[in-house]
């Protein structure tokens, strides 16, 4: 099942479902075309007629660096020996549609497709063997990196939390929806940057769930993105980007520079 919140015609906020082709492929500039629905409480709208909304309301992102073996390469770092774990703020997120307008005067902020993990019951102190019982499904996310700051600071803050750095969605995919070994794509302007799978992860979503769980309650909502492969690199003013995860679908957004 994949599961959308929405605002409807009359601007009420609305959790229902998806119906249509997005999970195999359909980017925002065709929904329309595709007759993509969303549907609640007896209504169905089609999608160009509703403001699709990130699929949860996190209290917090909880980000992972380095996993994905081929990325630590290209950034000329070391693989790690435990997840890295950084965090964005709720500010940070945007949605599946919107324009995001990068930081201004920076000559580096770079695309990064990841797998998000949505939370679904408040947890700590979660064991590998039950993390996934925890897991409410999966949805795209673009970390976007201000490559200028990050370089300069240890903890982040301007390299990874500014507003709408983490674009995200389109719809909460169940965990059946999302192969063990599901494709993860970028597209920028409709030309392929990065292409790997997330059985390349380095850490796996259960170590990383019971690795984070030791230190931080993670609440219903919540959202775990999990590193990201190789292949990241510049925006620039007027990019269009697509972040495409097998069983989830496409998250679009562009992007405009100051």
């Amino acid at each position: 099942m994949h599961r959308v919140r929405f605002r409807d015609p009359a601007g009420s906020v609305r959790r229902g479902e998806w119906h249509g082709d997005t999970a195999e492929g359909t980017s925002a500039s065709n929904q329309t075309k595709s007759g993509d629905t969303v549907s609640f409480g007896g209504e169905t709208y089609a999608v160009d007629e509703v403001d699709v909304l990130p699929p949860c309301e996190p209290t917090k992102i909880v980000c992972i660096g380095r996993n994905y073996a081929k990325h630590a390469e290209e950034r000329n770092e070391d693989v790690p020996d435990r997840p890295l774990l950084f965090l964005k703020p709720p500010n940070a997120l945007a949605s599946h549609g919107d324009t995001v307008t990068l930081p201004a005067g920076k000559e580096r902020v770079e695309w990064e497709a990841e797998l998000a993990v949505v939370v679904g019951e408040q947890c700590r102190n979660v064991s590998e063997e039950e993390a996934m019982d925890y897991v409410a499904g999966f949805t795209c996310m673009n970390d976007i990196s201000n490559r200028d700051d990050q370089s300069r600071e240890q903890n982040w803050v301007r390299g990874k939390a500014f507003d709408n750095s983490a674009p995200l969605g389109p719809v909460l995919a169940t965990p059946d929806e999302v192969p063990d070994d599901a494709s993860i794509e970028l597209r920028v302007d409709g030309e392929t940057k990065q292409d790997s799978s997330i059985d390349a992860f380095i850490f796996s979503i259960p170590e990383l769930v019971a690795e984070i769980t030791t230190y931080v309650t993670l609440e219903p909502g919540d959202v775990i993105s999990t590193g990201t492969p190789e292949g990241v690199g510049p925006l620039s003013d007027g990019d269009t980007v697509e972040v495409e995860i097998e069983g989830v679908g496409v998250l679009e957004h562009d992007v405009r520079v100051p």
